[in-house]
């Protein structure tokens, strides 16, 4: 079975760091565009930063300088390093991303792992 699960999230202080991990498993061929997404109570799932299999990337405004997005296309891993972390960045983050199988090329959503920013 094709799935993509998020691991990495916890509780931390502002200003401190962590990295969400996100593994394909399953007959996967290959990642195609992978991204991560976020969602707070009460708002819309939103992109946080993208990543095209050649490695070009893309941030949301409020996480640009902060947020790194990085893939390892042989063992089908996808990253997103998060510094200088704020109150603002709680929520769940999921992983999401097109992937190549015995099914074709489908887009999985990961079951999310919770962030909270707080002091």
């Amino acid at each position: 079975q094709v799935q993509l699960v998020e691991s990495g999230g916890g509780l931390v202080q502002p200003g401190e760091s962590l990295r969400l991990s996100c593994a394909a498993s399953g007959s996967i061929f290959s990642m195609a565009r992978m991204g991560w997404y976020r969602q707070a109570p009460g708002n819309q799932r939103e992109l946080v930063a993208g990543i095209t299999i050649s490695g070009r990337t893309n941030y949301a405004d409020s996480v640009k300088g902060r947020f790194t997005i990085s893939r390892d296309n042989v063992n089908n891993m996808v990253y997103l390093q998060m510094d200088s972390l704020k109150p603002e960045d709680t929520a769940v983050y999921y992983c999401n991303g097109d992937l190549h199988s015995g099914d074709g090329l489908r887009n999985y959503w990961g079951q999310g792992t919770q962030v909270t920013v707080s002091s």
